[in-house]
């Protein structure tokens, strides 16, 4: 199994970057990779708790994530399972930590237990795009 680590420095405090990660009003306002649009976001924030992210592709196809909360420390670190709905096997893992750097917060995310490479470079892409869509939100709100 595979682990990728993708990081991004962003103008906003760790409360405010959390909200954004795990408000589906917010998510829905910078989710995805460039072209890619959120939908239907569901988050019941507890450990245990499940959520469920739909990703509307270019081409109108849709994608769904879900998974189950392992870890919840606001604003510091989320724990999560995460899965294509539908699939089989063991779930990845993603945690998301959110560390202050002076007026800063970095955003931490490491993807685990993913299965080839192939696999990890479209997280890899996919992550960036997120973040990076991220640090765009934060800006005009």
């Amino acid at each position: 199994m595979i682990t990728l680590v993708v990081r991004h420095t962003i103008r906003a405090t760790p409360e405010r970057l959390f909200d954004a990660w795990t408000r589906p009003e917010q998510l829905v306002e910078w989710w995805g990779p460039e072209g890619v649009t959120c939908i239907g976001p569901s988050v019941d924030l507890r450990v245990g708790g499940a959520y469920r992210i739909g990703n509307r592709m270019p081409d109108g196809s849709e994608i769904w994530i879900v998974g189950v909360f392992e870890a919840v420390e606001r604003p510091h670190r989320l724990t999560y399972s995460w899965r294509l709905e539908g699939s089989d096997g063991e779930p990845e893992r993603v945690t998301v930590r959110f560390e202050p750097r002076g007026t800063d917060t970095e955003v931490i995310v490491t993807h685990e237990r993913v299965a080839n490479e192939t696999l990890r470079d479209q997280h890899q892409q996919g992550w960036h795009g997120c973040l990076e869509g991220l640090a765009r939100y934060i800006v005009r709100t």
